[in-house]
């Protein structure tokens, strides 16, 4: 079969026709054909060795496929171990022994892969595969994170202030779903014009450069990650408040009683559960809107497509078609 694999820490893909098929080790798990795949910067953390993952390795988490008994399914990617009290809670993305397909197995830059168990496989019911792969990881993280903020903080019921820092592909998800799931004021806070405009465009209500002031935020979510933008979150956010930090920037705070707000809490939200999944699929079903735009490539393409989303040449996301 044809797949795309990554030989070597910051080396270029590679396209091998005669990649070898999966295969079901002790007769166990489930092989579905690809029908897409979404490109994320996750994959470039990937490529730049930012992850300890085995190399080589096919690439690709966010996966849509046809299974041959379910059908056309949307791939869960991170693989618990199933005996932690992570999995037990069906947390299965935090579990210290998951295996991500894409990141720390084969995943779907390629024709068919092998799924440990069908329960990772959520039906598509009528949502059209190729706009829906994104919303595997990129749609699930953000998800998630709008989640935690909706669900912890009174000031979410009575039109509290949500700040985005960061308004790419995963901020543009999190403005629709907080548009649809809670009555909150959205502003939007990115360097770049361009993407300022789009969150307007998608129903922010406000968005801003980086230099103008903001007053205090009851929610805030950094889809970047970094010094400078968990300083902005620690400076901006309210009594009371909540910073949820989903980019892999990298960065640091100063946090301690005096250095933020009286009872500011600060967390980290990481991809999504499996339930999470299927409460997102029945949104993308109520709500087609909350699927971004896609730009389709052919998988030869991968490379390419790693260099656009790079140059943030990317208004939506990318999705390969085998």
């Amino acid at each position: 079969m044809r797949a795309v694999v990554l030989p070597g820490i910051r080396q270029a893909l590679v396209v091998e026709d005669d990649y070898p098929e999966p295969t079901l080790p002790e007769g166990k798990g489930e092989v579905i054909e690809i029908t897409a795949c979404g490109v994320c910067h996750s994959d470039l953390h990937v490529v730049d060795g930012d992850f300890p993952s085995p190399l080589p390795l096919v690439l690709g988490h966010e996966v849509t496929g046809v299974h041959p008994e379910l059908g056309p399914v949307l791939l869960y990617a991170p693989w618990g171990c199933g005996a932690c009290p992570q999995c037990a809670d069906g947390d299965e993305m935090i579990c210290a022994y998951s295996s991500e397909a894409g990141l720390f197995t084969n995943g779907g830059y390629c024709e068919r892969m092998w799924v440990p168990d069908r329960k990772y496989l959520a039906p598509l019911d009528g949502l059209d595969p190729i706009t829906a792969a994104p919303l595997a990881c990129g749609g699930l993280t953000a998800y998630r994170a709008v989640d935690h903020g909706r669900t912890a903080l009174a000031p979410m019921r009575r039109q509290g202030r949500v700040l985005l820092i960061g308004v790419g592909g995963l901020g543009q998800y999190a403005i629709r779903y907080l548009q649809l799931l809670t009555d909150t004021k959205v502003i939007a806070l990115d360097l770049a014009e361009d993407k300022r405009s789009r969150a307007l465009a998608l129903g922010a209500d406000e968005a801003i450069g980086p230099d103008e002031d903001i007053a205090p935020c009851d929610l805030i979510i950094d889809f970047i990650g970094s010094d400078a933008t968990l300083a902005t979150a620690a400076g901006a956010v309210a009594r009371k408040g909540m910073v949820i930090v989903v980019g892999l920037g990298g960065g640091q705070t100063n946090f301690g009683l005096g250095k933020v707000s009286p009872e500011a809490r600060f967390m980290t939200s990481f991809w999504g559960t499996r339930g999470q999944m299927d409460e997102l699929l029945d949104l993308a079903r109520r709500e087609p809107s909350v699927m971004p735009s896609v730009q389709t490539l052919p998988l030869t393409d991968a490379q390419l497509a790693h260099d656009r989303l790079r140059e943030g040449q990317v208004a939506g996301r990318i999705v390969l078609i085998p």
